[in-house]
């Protein structure tokens, strides 16, 4: 049984046509375990990290497609540790999280940038005690079964009203507070 005979032009139009046809959509991710959260700052000189109590994470990227990605993460502010119970307790307060006021913050990037290197940068809104502020992450992106976004980002904890007050002095609590995170992914 023979094929029927068409000419290339035709051909090629036809998987042209087919493949603009169809939409073109990152790839959809959601958290999977091992994923971490962390900050670390300074206290009198004396440096400390923090683990948030938890956070869920979204994600739709593929690095072909930059202009179709969106990272989603929403952190629980509770059961922030820091491994000191004086520390942790004033983290709460309203002079810092104001967890019983604002239990989440949440961070939303839709403008992804190729940096080179596997490297990428999300730049984002971060919202926390009711403020939103512009905050870029940058990142590494491990593809895989389980990809992996390694990333950094640096907040500026006066801008959204965290330690204000008597905790205003930058010099015994700086104003940038630097957050990583790596995240283990799954397939939607």
């Amino acid at each position: 049984m023979s094929r029927p005979f068409l000419p290339p032009a035709l051909t090629a139009a036809a998987l042209v046509a087919a493949f603009s046809a169809a939409p073109v959509r990152a790839a959809d991710y959601v958290q999977a375990p091992g994923s971490t959260l962390v900050f670390a700052s300074s206290y009198d000189g004396e440096v400390f990290t923090g683990k948030f109590g938890s956070f869920a994470t979204t994600l739709s990227f593929d690095p072909a497609r930059l202009d179709a990605a969106k990272l989603d993460v929403t952190i629980n502010l509770a059961g922030t540790a820091t491994g000191n119970n004086d520390r942790d307790s004033t983290l709460s307060s309203s002079d810092f999280f104001n967890v019983a006021k604002f239990a989440q913050a949440t961070y939303t990037a839709t403008r992804f940038r190729a940096l080179g290197d596997n490297r990428y940068a999300a730049d984002g809104s971060l919202t926390l005690r009711g403020v939103t502020r512009p905050v870029t992450l940058t990142f590494t992106w491990t593809p895989g079964a389980q990809p992996v976004l390694s990333g950094k980002a640096t907040v500026k904890r006066l801008d959204f009203g965290v330690g204000g007050g008597d905790w205003a002095d930058t010099k015994t609590l700086p104003n940038e507070v630097a957050v990583s995170t790596r995240v283990v992914f799954k397939a939607k």
